[in-house]
């Protein structure tokens, strides 16, 4: 099931298509896609694993299977550039989930239409209910139906920071004894 968080456009619905079989198959999600005509036509996938933590290496093998498909499939008539990106810690939350497994957190959300006389809303994530994104406002706590939004993402703090370092070293991602020598090394070769 693609929603418009993942893919907005009828082109990016069409991509997802082709796109979260493969994406699916390696053992990651795709959490948004867009085609994005400018001077040069990009094609942006944002690509996670089932529990964050999507690393460099996995990015490149998802461009590279995608590669292949696209070059078949052929769906973008001009051409174009692929860019398989991990979602960022600020990350759009486009999927139902994402708005329980980041409870806690701050969040601006936009909907379509106005709700309660606003469309925006920004504060703690505080999970959800059935269809319902629930968000703590100024107002208090807002029950907002994930089909009415048309924009959600995480806001960057001090908090979140803490937490994905925290989540990256418990993955083992990070080495702090081999960060720690690679900043050294490369502080001494500036003298």
């Amino acid at each position: 099931m693609t929603n418009d968080l993942i893919a907005k456009a009828a082109i990016d619905r069409r991509m997802a298509e082709i796109i979260t079989p493969v994406i699916e198959d390696m053992g990651y999600e795709l959490v948004r896609v867009r085609l994005m005509s400018g001077k040069v036509t990009t094609l942006q996938i944002m690509a996670d694993k089932p529990d964050g933590g999507i690393e460099v290496d996995d990015l490149a093998k998802i461009n590279q299977a995608l590669g292949a498909v696209l070059d078949v499939e052929d769906p973008i008539v001009e051409e174009y550039t692929l860019e398989v990106s991990s979602p960022g810690i600020d990350r759009p939350l486009t999927r139902l989930k994402d708005f329980d497994m980041f409870e806690g957190y701050e969040a601006k959300i936009e909907t379509e239409e106005l709700i309660g006389g606003r469309r925006r809303f920004k504060g703690e994530l505080a999970g959800i209910d059935g269809d319902e994104v629930l968000i703590n406002v100024e107002e208090g706590t807002v029950g907002l139906k994930f089909d009415w939004l048309s924009d959600a993402k995480l806001v960057l703090t001090d908090e979140l920071m803490k937490e994905m370092l925290r989540q990256r070293k418990v993955a083992g991602a990070i080495d702090e004894d081999k960060f720690d020598s690679i900043e050294e090394e490369s502080a001494e070769g500036e003298d």
